[in-house]
């Protein structure tokens, strides 16, 4: 082989834009289509994988650069995360961090407003195990049903815009038996 052309071929490969042509889930490896060229099986760079890991997988048709410190294709990493018409940015805020999902959910922080916000597609839900506790500090709102399914201990008052019931009897509307009407006030529940 002609050593200048196998320099220039290197030289070329060592970096290399394109789009993810197929990615294998299992072994974290993805091909990519760059130009006439169509990569092996490569390895794509997941943010974090020591002892602290990240994994967020490669989508088809998705920008991404492929880098060859040798300038051989079989060796190189494939980094994703170049937005493209295909796959807009979420937002151009400089103060927000976001993610969107595939399926329209979205997580987000604004640190201008100072919130975050989840909002989850139709029938989404959140599920948090937490063996130490949750302790949520400020107030909070919650619209919609509330289930409980241990004890609930309240330190405050307890305040009800309509009723409360328990076991069955209602706070608004439940009478005594065995007493008359009159102005005697009836003895503290036993």
């Amino acid at each position: 082989m002609n050593p200048i052309a196998d320099l220039r071929r290197r030289l070329d490969n060592m970096i290399r834009p394109g789009t993810i042509y197929a990615v294998d889930h299992a072994q974290t490896r993805c091909r990519v289509k760059t130009g006439d060229l169509l990569t092996g099986w490569l390895r794509y760079f997941v943010g974090r994988a020591g002892s602290v890991r990240r994994h967020s997988a490669p989508s088809l048709g998705e920008q991404c650069t492929v880098f060859s410190p040798s300038g051989e294709m079989a060796t190189g990493f494939v980094l994703v995360g170049i937005n493209s018409d295909q796959f807009p940015a979420p937002s151009v805020s400089p103060s927000l961090d976001s993610t969107t999902y595939a399926d329209g959910t979205w997580f987000g922080y604004d640190m201008g407003s100072k919130e975050m916000t989840v909002i989850m597609t139709t029938g989404g839900k959140i599920t948090a195990y937490a063996p130490g506790g949750v302790a949520i500090h400020g107030d909070v709102t919650i619209t919609g049903t509330v289930t409980v399914s241990e004890d609930v201990a309240v330190k405050g008052s307890v305040k009800a815009d309509k009723d409360v019931v328990a076991s069955g009897v209602d706070l608004v509307t439940h009478t005594h038996g065995g007493v008359e009407r009159g102005s005697s006030r009836t003895e503290a529940p036993q």
